[in-house]
């Protein structure tokens, strides 16, 4: 197996291993006595523990991002965002071990981590801003706030939803896709 392979097979299993467990909870042993190998093989690619935990962090954001990516064959912005944010709710349902350790365990203060978190969040920040001239709103400061806002939101009320789950999964999809709108309508006309 090519050493990129390899590194990938472990990462792979660890993003295995968090679809049920918190991060916190996979351990390297798992991982090497999964994957076959000894331990400290797993430590000729990842220098730490930590360092492995914020590797499955970043394939676990590259994995949402690419799943929500929006639908520019839609062309319409509103039915993008809506596309994009049915994405999100089912990724994070069938992931939800892990998108609940990864937003609220011990590893959501790590630097390290916070920097995957904060990228993954430029990155869906982006997408929407790079939409908002179709729908007449001009980027501004304000705006740019606004969306990261919106973004935490998102983030709360669905972690809110996957806790206690007291509305239907299309009502929290109506909820999320249409305070987006109406927070640019505040800001756009204030």
């Amino acid at each position: 197996m090519s050493p990129e392979a390899r590194r990938d097979q472990f990462i792979d299993l660890g993003l295995q291993m968090v679809r049920d467990r918190p991060l916190e909870l996979v351990s390297i042993d798992a991982i090497a006595e999964a994957a076959g190998v000894s331990r400290a093989l797993l430590f000729h690619y990842f220098a730490s523990k930590q360092e492995f935990h914020v590797a499955i962090a970043r394939a676990q954001a590259d994995e949402m991002l690419e799943c929500t990516a929006p639908d520019e064959t839609l062309g319409d912005p509103l039915a993008m965002l809506s596309g994009s944010m049915s994405a999100f709710i089912d990724y994070v349902s069938a992931n939800r071990e892990a998108y609940m350790a990864f937003m609220r365990g011990s590893s959501s203060a790590d630097p390290a981590m916070r920097e995957v978190f904060d990228g993954t969040r430029a990155v869906m920040s982006a997408r929407i801003l790079d939409h908002a001239p179709a729908l007449g709103i001009d980027v501004t400061p304000v705006v740019e706030m606004t969306v990261q806002g919106w973004i935490s939101f998102v983030e709360e009320t669905t972690i809110s939803w996957l806790t206690d789950p007291v509305v239907t999964r299309d009502e929290l999809l109506g909820v999320i896709t249409a305070s987006l709108p109406a927070l640019a309508s505040v800001v756009q006309h204030p």
